[in-house]
């Protein structure tokens, strides 16, 4: 144990957290690891892994370089739906056949959303209302909102506490005969607060609703179950805790018992069943390879093969751990040195309860993450108020937390303007 200020509580020496960490060792294999700066986004952007600077160069001279046009017929073409199984059986507790990459974040849950309610209108004209949160994730909303107007459908809004999330009990009191579909998230974007799978798809479907999981913020860092919640559909992207690089392409998961059954709504030619034939009508793909829409981004997949080698070798309940092991430390150093300056913790308490990162509540933290950023501590700043500490388990030590929080009390001892 050490303090640094006499008198006060005493915590815990990121030496010795750093020295019983079980993958520690993995920290080594991420671009910059060794660098002074202190990554506190990885849930935004995750580090490139070292292996992927070779894993590129390697593409560009033999597969596009040597192959050329060959390499979509020799690999490329069943890239989205092969990798998209291995995502699914390392992470998502998907079976084969379910998950396929291609298309961003924002496009598969528009083409979800659609599909869902769309089959929902067919099978009963009654179920009207698209069930989200307030707390939702912007683009989530937004997409709600806009295939409510386009198909005629009324939102349903839960407002959760907002260091929370959706609870059993608020979407048992939000669904009923008129739901369509629930849109949830698994891990809270601002809160961290992270959500009963099991629990609330079994309240959605007993209501006769369908559920659309997004797993942006915890597919890579929290274990997930699709089939063994009965899931019914989930989107996620592969920049954050699977280090796919900027605008790496997302995956989505379509339950087997729903293929054939959703019609999804941008019919592109990689969804078709033959696409060289070129026919004159949309005929599409079975299973999910149906839900794919235009040419996928096979550079934009090449970073996460890497990620998820990594994850597979490390096990990802040991990155679990190690996550809500950060996450801990983010919370003892806040109540020793950052609760006395009027910080307030906006995350779960309870680590059954809390995904990867930590948000911080203060008045100035907008100011304190401009100035951290001159300092080369890179957390990031959510309205209202809220710093969040974003721990990517397999690059992040104790140390860097230590130092990283070190730098936010020293910004705000100072009681003039905050410059770093």
């Amino acid at each position: 144990m050490t303090t640094t200020e006499a008198g006060a509580k005493p915590i815990t020496d990121p030496a010795e957290l750093d020295a019983v960490d079980e993958l520690a060792g993995h920290r080594a294999r991420f671009v910059g690891a060794s660098s002074p700066i202190v990554y506190f986004d990885g849930n935004s952007l995750g580090r490139p892994l070292v292996a992927t600077a070779q894993r590129l160069s390697k593409f560009v001279t033999d597969e596009w370089g040597d192959r050329l046009i060959r390499g979509w017929d020799e690999r490329w073409m069943d890239l989205p739906t092969s990798l998209g199984d291995r995502l699914g059986s390392v992470l998502l507790g998907a079976a084969g056949g379910q998950t396929a990459i291609g298309d961003s974040t924002t496009v598969w849950l528009y083409k979800l959303m659609r599909a869902a309610v769309d089959h929902q209108q067919r099978t009963d004209s009654a179920r009207t209302e698209i069930v989200i949160d307030t707390d939702n994730f912007p683009t989530d909303r937004y997409l709600a909102e806009g295939i409510a107007a386009e198909r005629g459908l009324t939102l349903r809004w839960i407002e959760p506490d907002s260091t929370g999330g959706v609870t059993p009990e608020l979407l048992s009191a939000a669904v009923g005969e008129a739901t369509a579909l629930v849109v949830l998230c698994h891990v809270a974007y601002k809160s961290a607060f992270l959500a009963d799978g099991p629990a609330l798809t079994r309240i959605a479907h007993d209501a006769g609703a369908l559920v659309l999981w997004d797993l942006c913020h915890s597919a890579g860092s929290v274990p997930v179950d699709l089939d063994g919640w009965d899931a019914d559909l989930a989107v996620g992207c592969t920049y954050k805790y699977l280090n796919g690089g900027p605008g790496s392409p997302a995956f989505g998961y379509v339950a087997a018992r729903l293929h054939g059954k959703l019609t999804q709504p941008i019919q592109g030619w990689m969804g078709a069943r033959d696409p060289f034939a070129m026919g004159p009508r949309y005929e599409p793909a079975a299973g999910i390879r149906g839900f794919i829409s235009g040419t996928p981004a096979i550079v934009g997949m090449l970073a996460m093969q890497d990620m998820l080698d990594l994850i597979e070798e490390a096990g990802i309940d040991a990155v679990r751990a190690k996550s809500l092991a950060l996450t801990s430390y983010t919370l003892e150093l806040s109540d020793a040195w950052l609760t006395p300056l009027g910080v307030t913790v906006l995350s779960p308490r309870d680590g059954a309860q809390r995904g990867g990162h930590v948000t911080l509540g203060h008045p100035r933290s907008r100011e304190v993450v401009k100035a951290l950023w001159k300092l080369g501590v890179i957390p990031d700043y959510r309205e209202p108020g809220g710093m969040r500490i974003g721990l990517s388990p397999l690059s992040t030590s104790f140390d860097e937390v230590h130092e990283g929080l070190a730098q936010v009390r020293a910004l705000l001892s100072h009681s003039g303007p905050i410059s770093g």
